[in-house]
C-alpha cells in the first residue's frame, strides 16, 4: 500500500491547484457579460433560429468508424515498429497472425457499414 502513497500524493495535489485556480480565476478575472457574448457562436456563423435542432444519425456513425479506424492506426504503429525485434525472437509469426485476425474483423466491420450505406452522404 505504501507504493501507491507518491501517487495519492501527486493527484491530490494536482486536484487542489486544478480547483484553486479555477475558484480564483472565478473570484478574481474579469466578469464583464453582455447579450453579444451570452449568444451561442459557432464556426463564426451566428446561429438562425432554434439551436435545439437534432441531428441525423449519420453524423455519429460516420464519427464512430473515424474513431474505429483511427484506433486502427493507433495499433498498427507500435507493431509495425516492433514486429522485425519479433521476428527475430520467434514470435513475429504469432503476432502476424493475431494482428490479421485484427484486420480481418475490421475489413469485416467495414464491409458490413458499406453495405449498409453508412459511408453514403445523401
Amino acid at each position: 500500500m505504501n507504493a501507491y502513497v507518491p501517487i495519492l500524493v501527486v493527484m491530490t495535489i494536482a486536484v487542489v491547484f486544478s480547483l484553486l485556480f479555477l475558484v480564483l480565476s472565478k473570484l478574481l478575472g474579469p466578469s464583464r457579460p453582455d447579450p453579444e457574448k451570452l449568444t451561442a457562436y459557432e464556426c463564426g456563423v451566428p446561429t438562425r433560429g432554434s439551436t435545439n435542432l437534432r441531428f441525423y444519425v449519420r453524423f455519429y456513425v460516420v464519427a464512430l468508424l473515424f474513431l474505429l479506424f483511427d484506433l486502427e492506426a493507433a495499433f498498427l504503429i507500435p507493431w509495425a515498429v516492433s514486429f522485425r525485434s519479433f521476428v527475430a525472437d520467434g514470435v513475429g509469426y504469432s503476432m502476424f497472425a493475431a494482428m490479421t485476425v485484427f484486420f480481418g474483423l475490421l475489413v469485416v466491420g467495414l464491409v458490413y457499414e458499406w453495405r449498409k450505406g453508412a459511408l453514403e452522404w445523401e
